[in-house]
């Protein structure tokens, strides 16, 4: 359901939670004349000086630190993905009447762009940044959005009815949604991650699964037929359901045959794209990406040569399987965007050689066994820091796996993994953890390791 502009005039909205979306969905409903209030777990002194003059100026009343005491007044709470929907004050919202949603939600309402929505465990960020390529190649107006870093409605009021919202959607996201409906859906895989969040795998499924809950038969989802679990989720969806498979040769969707990768269309038409090798990003994960991004192109109407230009010439996103220099022999990857074991798994898996891995961080209840056992001999010590170092430490020792080290900090883990190294091997930084118990993001804490490698060069 998409929304006269006009109705939020007035509309009494609180926007829990300041991050980029938060900021993003504030500044939109203000421009829309709602009458805005914001909510935040951070007390006044820890919030941007300059965010709090501009509330004050456009007279947001702000409750930092603590909850509103009355929450029958508000007609929408406007959750950030980090914001549980279980809270009490925000259930004792619905139980009053208001309407509560996400960021993504309120986005796909007020604008009159198509959408593509990508999820999944692992790949949401490489995958839809291809695709944006892709969609840019053939000329397309794109804006690439959502959990990818711009926030999604920072973008939905700009986007015309011939733009393309080539949208990343967590889990987080979009558990919130409620008629958001992509005119391509795609899930890459399903493998244990947040269960801190969601506890068990069905949940965190289910939330996944709300990617193509309110498509029709017009529409496709793009879904992963080497992942069983993942594949399960399709099962009552009204959408085509297109499978991609890099182990399978299907009677349709897309696949590798002979070494090419290859759409089979509606009508049984094969189309060739490129071959597997001719790929610029590393791993058979990336290969998988690969058939995900150019179906989900596909299947919205982009042509096969835009695709294969887009295929051929991609190079990778920052912070995933990003090399980064070379000090002594020693190679140095940047994969701080391995946040969850299956993640890291398939760094180490792309990575030839032998490894030394620096890995740990915030604790979102994964266990770590499976990633010991992908070991395999290539990786020859880990450097740990965070939270969760003595949790892997242990993990590694039952299976084995003596060669732990924990450190305090970065430049630490990046010295230790340099000394422990021989020329031929891998520093890789892969965490399989969040970063949020010693950094605001992923991103800051593969940028903190890039200069750490830096300054290890000099």
């Amino acid at each position: 359901m998409r929304t006269n502009l006009d109705n939020m005039k007035n509309k009494n909205v609180l926007v829990i939670g300041l991050g980029k979306s938060g900021i993003a969905a504030l500044q939109a409903m203000l421009k829309l004349g709602a009458v805005v209030s914001v909510q935040d777990s951070k007390p006044a002194e820890e919030i941007d000086p300059q965010l709090l003059a501009f509330l004050e100026g456009r007279s947001v009343t702000c409750y930092f630190g603590k909850n509103p005491e009355d929450m029958s007044v508000f007609d929408i709470l406007i959750l950030s993905p980090g914001v549980s929907p279980d809270l009490d004050f925000i259930q004792e919202a619905q139980k009053k009447g208001a309407e509560i949603i996400g960021e993504l939600e309120i986005a796909y309402r007020i604008s009159r762009g198509n959408f593509v929505a990508i999820t999944g465990t692992n790949g949401k960020t490489t995958t839809t940044t291809l695709v944006g390529e892709i969609f840019k190649k053939a000329k397309k107006k794109t804006y690439v959005v959502g959990n990818i870093g711009v926030a999604v409605i920072s973008k939905a009021l700009s986007a015309e009815e011939d733009s393309w919202m080539i949208t990343e959607t967590s889990s987080f996201q979009l558990e919130t949604t409620r008629y958001f409906k992509p005119v391509v859906s795609a899930i890459l895989n399903l493998t244990p991650d947040h269960m801190d969040r969601h506890k068990t795998m069905e949940n965190y499924g289910k939330a996944k699964a709300k990617i193509f809950e309110n498509q029709d038969e017009s529409q496709h989802l793009i879904i992963n037929y080497d992942d069983k679990t993942c594949f399960a989720l399709s099962e009552g969806c009204r959408a085509k359901v297109v499978p991609f498979s890099r182990r399978e040769i299907l009677d349709f969707g897309a696949f590798v045959e002979d070494g090419i990768l290859v759409i089979k269309n509606e009508q049984g038409e094969k189309i060739p794209l490129c071959r597997a090798e001719e790929l610029q990003i590393p791993g058979t994960h990336n290969l998988e990406n690969a058939l995900a991004a150019a179906a989900t192109a596909y299947f919205a109407g982009i042509e096969p040569e835009a695709i294969r230009e887009g295929l051929k010439e991609f190079q990778g996103v920052e912070h995933r399987i990003e090399y980064c220099g070379e000090v002594d022999g020693v190679r140095f990857v940047n994969d701080s965007k391995g946040t969850n074991p299956d993640a890291s798994i398939k760094a180490v898996e792309a990575i030839k050689g032998g490894i030394v891995l620096i890995a740990g961080g915030y604790d979102k209840g994964s266990s770590y066994e499976e990633l010991i056992r992908s070991f395999d001999g290539k990786v020859k010590h880990m450097v740990l820091l965070g939270k969760t170092a003595p949790k892997i430490k242990e993990a590694a020792e039952k299976l084995g796996f003596r060669n732990s080290v924990i450190v305090k900090d970065m430049e630490e883990c990046v010295k230790e993994g340099f000394r422990l190294a021989e020329p031929g091997d891998t520093v890789l930084l892969s965490p399989a953890c969040a970063s949020w118990d010693m950094y605001t993001s992923f991103e800051q804490r593969g940028k903190h390791f890039k200069n750490c490698v830096e300054r290890l060069g000099k």
